[in-house]
C-alpha cells in the first residue's frame, strides 16, 4: 500500500515545487531589467538571424508563459510579457524559444525523434485516462484486464514523449545561454538570472516525466497484483 501512495504523493509534490519554483524565479527575474533595454522579440530575432534563420515569424500570443515554438509552421510565439518585455526572464525565455527553432534548423535528432512521437502522444494522451478508469473499475474481468494493459501502453508512449522532450528543452536552454552572451545581448553577470529562470523550467519538464512515470508504475502494480490474485 505504501508504494501505491508514494508514487502518486512524490510526482504530485515534487511537480507543486516544481511549479513554484518556476513561479518565484520568472517572477524574481522579470522585475530585473536587462542593461541593453532590448525587447525578447527583438532577442529571439538576433538568435534567430545569428544561426541564419529568416523565414522563423516571431508572434506575440496571449496568456502567462505560454512561450513556444512550432516546427510545423515555423512560428516562434512569445507571450506578450516576453515579447515586449526588456527583462532577464523575458530575454532568457525569447531565447529559449529560439533555440528550438535552431534545433530544427539543424536536424537536432531528439527534437526530431519527438516530433515524430507527437501523433501517438496524441492519441495516447485521449485514450489513456477512459482505458485506466475503465480497466480498474472491470479489473475483475478479462476484458477490464486487457483495458488496463492498453492504457499502460498509452502511458508509456506518453512517458516515452516526456522523456524525450529532456533533452530537447535542456539543449534549448544551453544554445539560449550560449547566445545571449556571444552576440552581447546580455552580458556574463547578467546570466545569474536566465540560468534561474530557465534551469527552474527545465524542472517542470522532469517532473512531468516523474509524474507520468510515476502512473506509469501504478497501473503496472495494479496489474500485477490482479494476475496474483487470479
Amino acid at each position: 500500500m505504501l508504494i501505491y501512495i508514494a508514487l502518486l504523493i512524490v510526482p504530485f509534490l515534487f511537480g507543486l515545487y516544481a511549479q513554484i519554483r518556476v513561479s518565484s524565479a520568472y517572477k524574481k527575474n522579470a522585475q530585473i531589467p536587462s542593461r541593453g533595454h532590448i525587447t525578447g522579440r527583438e532577442a529571439a530575432a538576433a538568435v534567430l538571424g545569428s544561426a541564419g534563420i529568416h523565414d522563423v515569424e516571431i508572434v506575440e500570443v496571449p496568456g502567462h508563459l505560454t512561450d513556444h515554438y512550432d516546427p510545423s509552421n515555423k512560428r516562434l510565439a512569445l507571450s506578450s510579457e516576453n515579447y515586449r518585455g526588456s527583462s532577464l526572464a523575458a530575454l532568457g525565455v525569447s531565447a529559449h524559444e529560439a533555440g528550438h527553432a535552431i534545433q530544427h534548423k539543424v536536424g537536432y535528432s531528439m527534437m526530431t525523434l519527438r516530433q515524430t512521437l507527437v501523433p501517438a502522444t496524441q492519441i495516447a494522451a485521449g485514450a489513456s485516462n477512459f482505458l485506466i478508469l475503465a480497466g480498474i473499475l472491470l479489473i475483475s474481468t478479462a476484458i477490464g484486464g486487457k483495458m488496463l494493459m492498453i492504457g499502460a501502453l498509452a502511458l508509456a508512449i506518453i512517458c516515452l514523449f516526456q522523456l524525450v522532450t529532456l533533452p530537447v528543452e535542456f539543449d534549448a536552454s544551453r544554445r539560449a545561454k550560449g547566445q545571449l552572451v556571444d552576440l552581447g545581448i546580455l552580458g556574463r553577470e547578467e546570466m545569474d538570472g536566465v540560468n534561474e529562470t530557465l534551469d527552474a523550467a527545465a524542472l517542470t519538464y522532469v517532473a512531468v516525466f516523474v509524474a507520468s512515470l510515476g502512473s506509469l508504475l501504478h497501473i503496472l502494480l495494479i496489474l500485477t497484483g490482479s494476475r496474483r490474485d487470479d
